[in-house]
């Protein structure tokens, strides 16, 4: 027909901006109140809420695009030849990063209910763009590691915590605020650190060493210092790396290449060789892993944290579609079949938020049997959130059709960068083992989980009959270490559902030991049983009303 456009544009949902990514999710908010202490409870929901806002800003949302679309680059030497070894970032990625800083997510130690705001905001932050939450996970997680040495505490631990970001390769203390990155894995070890042959040759000076060896993963190279693990006289030992010394030389550290990876892309990872490198002992030498576990644990709470995180964009980015594409003469949300697969993904997304929030409340408490809790708790939570990621992220982009193929959609980022956090900290296999470690050498962590567990003890039939169950999967020894991936599954899932039967809406808690714990659901999302309030589920999970 005469003058009848063929470009109108009808049918396409509005994009998910200009919303605070933090209130518009209730289980998070929900967690944030029933673990931040009263006396700190509105400053702490006034903090997230304008990380919140930022986060789900247009602006950020630009920038978050940029820093992945123009990633890192090396620059090993100047135009003249001489060595500088620097990485060069998109300017999106130094206000991404410098907002994170800004925003606390490198301090949480020495704040009231400071685990939980962090653990909250590094949350909402994943979803931003997940590259910039490697730094300023490392950088928070360094802490409890440089606490073996107590005068580098002091000199660090302010720089750490700062909310200044200076992306300047300067001495560390001229400086309003430091990163910190990590150097473990080498090309002959990877997970078994205890196979390291960087080596450490003490000097004269108390504490300080020259370091020669080469690391195939260290993560961040922008930074301002890195804590590195070599093999000294005494035995593997943890070591503090300066990126500049104190004159304002620069340190011996070679980047030999940028890892080109699946996703993760607007952060640098890379090779770096270390030769006549000057370090600075933290903790006693042979003591390598004991001194640096504690950075490892934080950062192995920061992949949960980062998956639920990513998960929560995903659902948050299939319901909006779904909200308003409409198909079949009707809104796609309301058909019944799009609606159980929301739902289900929605369960998953809430069941890893409530389950990481516990573990950073715990890191709160710091009592005796929460620190149990954690031993045990930590790395089934870090096994399984983030193994669940990678299907969410998929099923999610897919509920966008075609268009969630699309790059423009952002989906396609969020899968890439789903399956990182299983890989990071220790891969599925490393966590499985150490949950067997920590119940054969400390039987108080099983209690302590038991404990938590069991205080859902008779609320659903179907939570008690699955906790029966990891009962005889414990009492069961032969051959444990074949089962333990199934074994840390069970304990995730009756963690998470007692969280859930406690805490949640009926609505979630019974869809979740209803399919979960109760067996009643198939392999894929959009299985539940018939007669859950599955609408209810769904419009818990909407970012936006």
């Amino acid at each position: 027909m005469a003058g009848t456009s063929t470009h109108t544009v009808t049918n396409q949902p509005p994009p998910l901006v200009g919303y605070d990514v933090f209130t518009a999710d209730r289980a998070l908010a929900e967690a944030v109140d029933r673990y931040t202490g009263a006396d700190v409870l509105d400053e702490v929901r006034a903090e997230l809420s304008a990380l919140g806002r930022s986060a789900g800003s247009a602006q950020l949302q630009e920038w978050a695009v940029q820093a992945n679309e123009h990633p890192p680059r090396l620059r090993s030497h100047d135009r003249y030849g001489h060595r500088i070894d620097e990485v060069e970032f998109h300017p999106a990625w130094h206000r991404l990063l410098g907002k994170g800083v800004s925003g606390g997510l490198t301090g949480a130690w020495t704040r009231p209910s400071g685990h939980v705001r962090r653990a909250a905001g590094f949350l909402v932050w994943t979803q931003v763009e997940a590259g910039t939450c490697c730094p300023l996970s490392m950088t928070h997680a360094a802490v409890p590691a440089l606490r073996a040495d107590p005068e580098l505490a002091a000199e660090w631990e302010p720089r750490l915590a700062s909310t200044v970001y200076d992306q300047q390769l300067r001495p560390a203390g001229q400086k309003p605020g430091a990163l910190f990155g990590m150097g473990m894995t080498e090309k002959q070890g990877g997970s078994d650190v205890r196979a390291n042959t960087t080596a450490a040759r003490p000097l004269a000076e108390a504490g300080a060493y020259v370091l020669t060896g080469h690391k195939w993963f260290c993560s961040a190279p922008m930074s301002d210092a890195f804590l590195v693990l070599a093999q000294a006289p005494g035995g593997l030992t943890c070591f503090l790396v300066p990126r500049v010394l104190p004159d304002g030389s620069r340190n011996a550290f070679l980047i030999q290449r940028l890892k080109d990876k699946l996703g993760n892309r607007s952060n640098a990872s890379a090779e770096v060789e270390f030769d006549g490198t000057w370090a600075r002992r933290v903790g006693e030498e042979g003591r390598g892993v004991r001194t640096i576990i504690g950075m490892v644990a934080a950062t192995r709470l920061d992949c949960a944290l980062g998956s639920a995180g990513l998960m929560r964009q995903a659902v948050a980015q299939a319901v909006h579609h779904c909200t308003y594409r409409e198909a079949f003469g009707g809104k796609l949300v309301d058909k019944p079949l799009m609606r159980n697969v929301l739902a289900d993904l929605a369960l998953e997304s809430e069941a890893a938020t409530a389950l990481a929030l516990r573990l950073a409340a715990a890191c709160d408490d710091g009592g005796e049997r929460e620190r149990a809790f954690l031993r045990l708790a930590v790395p089934a939570a870090k096994y399984w959130i983030t193994k669940r990621c990678a299907p969410v992220a998929v099923e999610a982009a897919e509920c966008l059709g075609g268009n969630g193929y699309v790059e423009e959609s952002g989906l396609p980022r969020l899968v890439r960068e789903s399956p990182l956090n299983s890989i990071w900290e220790g891969a599925g296999n490393v966590q499985a083992l150490d949950v067997l470690r920590a119940l054969q050498r400390e039987p108080g962590a099983l209690d302590a989980c038991l404990t938590e567990i069991g205080r859902a003890h008779g609320a659903d039939h179907r939570l008690d009959r699955a906790v029966k169950d990891l009962f005889t999967e414990l009492a069961d020894l032969d051959g444990i270490e074949g089962r333990a991936r199934r074994l840390v599954e069970r304990l995730a899932l009756v963690l998470q559902g007692s969280l859930l039967v406690r805490h949640a809406p009926p609505e979630v808690a019974d869809a979740f030991c209803a399919s979960r714990l109760g067996g009643d659901h198939g392999a894929s999302f959009g299985t539940l049983p018939t007669g859950l309030d599955l609408e209810s589920v769904v419009d818990r999970a909407r970012p936006v009303d």
